[in-house]
């Protein structure tokens, strides 16, 4: 993604546009769905209304609006962040609901670290102390809730190879799981069906942009990237009061640490600290009922995609291209198609992932660029959510290894001429494979379900 130089255009917003108000928020139970809308405030200039709506299932608790506040202004507080970076307004006033010192601290630095990108992209400098003030107006507390929910899983689906993992591994449990969306696409449908889900045990929420914010993109107001899994992780915990369910599975692997570049992270709020921050801040304001943690913690990128490897009814499923999710496709152009490509090439037969990709990504010499900075080679990782520099180019030395007797395709025999191979080619691929994130909120038995499919089922005791 191309950097702009828009902190002159940065400061003229702030200056013009002085404030942001989180004015309220709407609770509205019809017949066959909950309709909650989002009033915000820029500067008395212009006025924001997005909205979410939740379709009643059969197997939802009899919720009433009071259990569902709480949750809900908090929902509020991270889809404000859309809004508000279009001026970047020096002040957030919060009207509807009250946060104490430590819940403002908590929500500058999400808001920070989840705009890195944003700020990074749009040459925007300024720190953590400056870039906002939160002024709380409003006395009205929301209590911590007791929530009575059963032992099962809720589990998010977007579509990828991640969630799918995340799906087979807990498939004994599938009676009693749920798998959740936001803005369902034809991949995660697949997903779901050919996982043996029927539509009507999935928990499903709409959630729509207001135009007004295109509007202001169109005049040259700011735009770009913001922590979208920080709003799925607050809106999970709707789902979770609504089905009844207590064990919220993420599919974020260890990989999502890794800064996209020295002071941003595309996945920050898929990373360790994010997913800390947020079970420490539920328990502390919201419920200490809700288990809220990821499966895939402990593994790489390189590990998920050999587990992926082993289900190959979601081959001709799966989609992770940004750019053709639209279209529903691979694009076979852009740094997270080449990505998934090389992740999958170790464990994958070549022609296989030529019918899934339409082509031999690693014949193509115009994703050159795009193969340089998933190396390291180029200075800058793509702002993509991919795996570290060292797996994939331990991935391109197993795959090199793989076709040694071979006329290797373009991008590999280039890879095979660099300094990245020599550095790379010299680590055994098994023993990376056998390496473990230490930082996760696993059980022990959880543990063990990902150690045994990676492992043929030896003890994982020695080796967390």
């Amino acid at each position: 993604m191309k950097k702009k130089d828009n902190f002159n255009t940065y400061l003229s917003l702030r200056k013009e546009y002085e404030f942001f108000t989180y004015e309220d928020f709407k609770i509205v139970r019809n017949s066959d769905h909950f309709h909650i809308a989002f009033f915000f405030n820029l500067s008395d200039k212009y006025f924001f209304k997005p909205t979410l709506k939740i379709p009643f299932k059969h197997f939802y608790k009899d919720v009433k609006i009071s259990d569902i506040e709480n949750i809900i202004f908090h929902i509020g507080l991270i889809e404000l962040i859309s809004y508000w970076k279009a001026a970047c307004s020096p002040e957030i006033i919060v009207k509807c609901g009250f946060l104490n010192a430590d819940q403002i601290a908590w929500w500058k630095k999400l808001y920070f670290h989840g705009l890195g990108e944003f700020f990074f992209l749009n040459s925007i400098k300024t720190n953590l102390n400056d870039f906002v003030k939160i002024t709380i107006d409003s006395d009205k507390k929301f209590e911590k809730q007791i929530i009575e929910n059963s032992n099962a899983n809720i589990i998010p689906i977007g579509g990828g190879k991640d969630s799918i993992v995340t799906l087979e591994l807990l498939s004994e449990q599938q009676k009693q799981n749920k798998c959740f969306i936001v803005n369902h696409r034809e991949a995660s449908l697949r997903v779901i069906q050919a996982a043996g889900y029927s539509m009507n045990d999935v928990i499903e929420f709409h959630r729509t942009i207001d135009n007004e914010l295109f509007k202001l993109n169109e005049k040259g107001f700011l735009n770009g990237h913001t922590p979208f899994s920080a709003l799925l992780a607050f809106n999970s915990l709707l789902a979770s009061v609504f089905s009844g369910i207590k064990n919220i599975v993420l599919s974020n692997e260890s990989s999502a640490n890794e800064p996209t570049v020295e002071g941003a992270n595309h996945q920050y709020s898929k990373s360790f600290e994010f997913e800390s921050d947020f079970r420490k801040y539920v328990k502390s304001f919201i419920t200490e009922d809700i288990n809220y943690y990821s499966l895939l913690r402990p593994l790489t990128e390189l590990q998920i995609a050999k587990l992926f490897s082993m289900f190959p009814k979601y081959f001709e499923v799966f989609k992770s291209c940004n750019v053709g999710s639209k279209t529903d496709e691979w694009c076979g152009k852009c740094p997270k198609c080449l990505f998934t490509y090389i992740i999958l090439s170790p464990f994958v037969e070549s022609q296989k992932l030529q019918e899934i990709f339409g082509k031999n990504l690693f014949e193509d010499a115009h994703l050159l660029k795009y193969f340089n900075e998933l190396t390291g080679i180029a200075d800058e990782k793509p702002f993509e959510c991919i795996g570290t520099i060292d797996e994939i180019n331990i991935a391109l030395c197993k795959i090199i290894e793989k076709h040694k007797n071979e006329k290797l395709p373009f991008l590999l025999n280039y890879y095979r001429n660099s300094e990245s191979y020599n550095k790379f080619s010299t680590i055994n691929f098994e023993n990376f494979l056998n390496n473990f994130e230490q930082e996760h909120f696993l059980s022990s038995e959880l543990f063990d379900v990902l150690y045994k499919k990676l492992n043929e089922g030896k003890s994982a005791k020695t080796n967390r």
